[in-house]
């Protein structure tokens, strides 16, 4: 028999290499039951332990990372600030870094903290295809918890928002203020967050006896100005009577591209998006937005990380859902009657 590795170990017992490689470090996410059973295999296949990859997490570093998408943006900045406020309690540094929604940066970024100057790693995914086998791979030697933008193929702990309920009330709350023919823009598509936001659309429609048009959804772009020329040709060939964002980057084009068209907010199209724009409430007309809990899930996830570190954290793949609020503004103000 050739060389026992941990894939080799998991690949006998119908286990993952992460869940493998956490029993036999005797890790608190591991129920007794299958630690019992790997080390039991472990021992029968003479299964031999790296000691460097092990000797490397022995020193505390008194430090974590972050890593986000792009820190200009409104929730990520929050988020950062509560990651920060819970650190600093417990004498602890962060590091940030942003991936621009890149996913070999991403990659680069988390292979470079498994040299052990970080006891844990804080992520909200990037927006391109997630490599799902490699962050899997990394969490097995750093301790991750993910936020916002999470991955539910990908074990460990995530700490999100109710993405798909937030959608569907937004889209609820457009049909009761007369919309009729209510446009998506589209983002986030290949993680699971983005991909409750959408399903919250299409079911509001469907439940509200609204046809599901394929052609109301548009697919954002990463560049700016290419969505900022898509929106206005949306709104322009498709005359939708409301329209939802999923993520606030896509809702200034809006203004925009109606301004260009000459449409009024709210009269000729009403907006809504995800957003914690600090300034959503100045707009012209004020935009009505899904407010997520950016702070408080930057508290929570920086929490639980600390949970892990003291092994006081027992759900390995837990998901904790905070609850998002609409906050209704001008941008979908019905029509009044006078």
């Amino acid at each position: 028999m050739g060389e026992v590795n941990i894939k080799k170990l998991a690949c006998e017992l119908n286990l993952s290499a992460a869940t493998v490689s956490r029993a036999l470090r005797d890790s608190h996410e591991i129920s007794t039951e299958t630690k019992i059973r790997v080390l039991e295999m472990a021992k029968r296949l003479n299964y031999e332990p790296n000691p460097f990859a092990s000797s490397l997490r022995r020193q505390k570093s008194k430090t974590i990372a972050v890593i986000v998408p792009e820190i200009a943006n409104n929730f990520f900045s929050l988020a950062i600030n509560g990651i920060e406020e819970v650190a600093r309690e417990r004498d602890y540094h962060v590091l940030i870094y942003q991936t621009h929604e890149n996913r070999e940066i991403e990659t680069s970024f988390l292979n470079r903290l498994l040299s052990g100057r970080v006891d844990g790693i804080l992520i909200s995914l990037a927006c391109e295809d997630v490599d799902k086998e490699h962050i899997e791979k990394i969490s097995d030697q750093v301790p991750i918890v993910f936020f916002d933008r999470v991955d539910d193929d990908i074990e460990g702990v995530k700490i999100t928002t109710d993405d798909y309920e937030s959608a569907y009330n937004a889209v609820q709350h457009l049909i009761e203020n007369g919309c009729k023919k209510i446009g998506y823009l589209l983002a986030l598509n290949s993680l699971s967050t983005g991909k409750k936001r959408l399903k919250g659309y299409l079911d509001a429609l469907k439940d509200k006896g609204l046809p599901d048009d394929k052609q109301l959804i548009l697919k954002s772009s990463a560049n700016n100005d290419e969505n900022h020329t898509l929106i206005k040709n949306f709104i322009a060939e498709h005359r939708p009577d409301g329209i939802l964002s999923s993520i606030e980057e896509l809702a200034m084009p809006c203004y925009y591209a109606c301004n260009e068209l000459g449409l009024n907010i709210p009269n000729d199209l009403k907006l809504i998006s995800f957003s914690n724009l600090a300034h959503a409430q100045l707009l012209n007309p004020s935009l009505t937005t899904i407010n997520q809990p950016a702070f408080e899930i930057g508290v929570e996830a920086a929490g639980i990380l600390f949970k892990i570190f003291n092994k006081r954290w027992y759900e390995p793949n837990e998901t904790i859902i905070l609850k998002s609020n609409l906050i209704k503004r001008e941008s979908t103000r019905g029509f009044t009657i006078i």
